[in-house]
């Protein structure tokens, strides 16, 4: 069921919903948080689809902000409030509100959102585009537990890494980061079965991309040694290989579906690894709720190696360093060592395969 209202407030929108439910004979208990997405007319029907794919799993409300930018001056005066409520079918398995706002409401946005929360529930803010450098300090991301961010989407996504490092705040998350997960699950499973220390570890994958970056950076956190970065024509990541005191581990995905896992001494496997979609990673990041302490730790690595390296001073929000060669991301340059770098650099101490 699919209403339109024109000129509306919060209240009038909250009444449509309670309607739309008594129509189609849908309560409201089944649903176990709120999901508020920001983006623009152009990426909301993806993001909107994603989001109903996902409410499968999570049954949520889900409130779109679109905030219409008026070009004309006398438009900007003129504060207007558009909504279309969707429940049932055209809904997924929660409720959807697509909220247009425009003139001087696009600056208000939060409070429209407020009175639209479910009680008592979860708020989680996802920006599919354009979101904005500290999340936590956003009016709207101010309101949520946990807020999405994807770094793949922005100009120069690499980059943008340095500003996130600076202004995480618990509970920020980027579906960059979502996007390794089954890479990291796979390279953990990988050293469980021998034990050997770690000794270098290669990241291929495509240039500029941040998924690449945060995947050099996790290891070269939890393993404490030299992790080159190299590049290739994708898709995504390619390929990571570990040299150990027993040989080396290599997972090898060339066609970004299947992948092949290769271990001294054992017969190689073919593993399962596409790449997934938007929705499964919305998934994945709706199930948990709480700090992710392994993200935050493996940002702020590369970002504290990337001021060493840069005579203790980062790029601050928003600025990035002039002295980068060309095509060489600040963080790749935070977690990598060239050929030259390793010769030179102190070695660092080995840990355990098993951490």
């Amino acid at each position: 069921m699919k209403t339109d209202l024109t000129d509306t407030t919060a209240s009038k929108i909250n009444k449509a919903l309670v309607k739309a439910r008594r129509a189609i004979g849908t309560p409201a208990v089944g649903m176990v948080l709120t999901l508020v997405i920001v983006t623009d007319e152009e990426n909301a029907y993806d993001a909107l689809k994603a989001a109903g794919d996902a409410s499968r799993e999570h049954p949520s409300r889900t409130l779109v902000v679109i905030k219409r930018v008026s070009r004309s001056p006398r438009d900007r005066t003129q504060s207007r409030l558009d909504a279309e409520v969707r429940v049932g079918a055209d809904a997924g398995t929660g409720e959807t509100v697509v909220l247009r706002l425009h003139g001087e409401v696009v600056d208000h946005a939060q409070s429209v959102v407020l009175p639209l929360l479910l009680p008592d529930a979860p708020v989680v803010v996802w920006w599919p585009v354009n979101a904005p450098l500290d999340p936590a300090n956003d009016p709207l991301g101010a309101l949520a537990q946990r807020r999405v961010t994807d770094t793949y989407a922005c100009e120069q996504p690499v980059k943008e890494l340095a500003a996130r490092a600076d202004a995480y705040t618990p509970g920020d998350t980027d579906l960059s980061w979502t996007r390794i997960t089954p890479w990291r699950s796979m390279l953990a499973a990988a050293l469980d079965q021998i034990a050997c220390q770690v000794q270098g570890v290669e990241v291929e994958g495509e240039e500029l991309n941040p998924s690449c970056e945060l995947l050099a950076m996790w290891l070269a956190d939890r393993l404490d040694v030299p992790v080159r970065r190299t590049r290739s024509a994708g898709p995504g990541l390619t390929a990571v290989r570990m040299d150990t005191d027993c040989g080396p581990i290599v997972l090898d995905r060339a066609d970004g579906s299947l992948a092949t896992l290769a271990i001294q001494g054992q017969p190689k496997r073919a593993v399962a690894l596409k790449r997934r979609d938007t929705a499964e990673l919305i998934a994945e990041e709706l199930r948990r709720l709480d700090p992710d302490d392994t993200y935050a730790s493996a940002l702020r690595y590369g970002v504290e190696r990337l001021k060493q390296e840069n005579g203790g001073d980062a790029p601050a929000k928003g600025e990035r360093n002039s002295g980068e060669r060309e095509a060489v991301p600040a963080p790749v340059e935070s977690v990598a060592k060239g050929p030259a770098a390793e010769a030179t650099a102190e070695a660092p101490v080995k840990k355990a395969a098993a951490k």
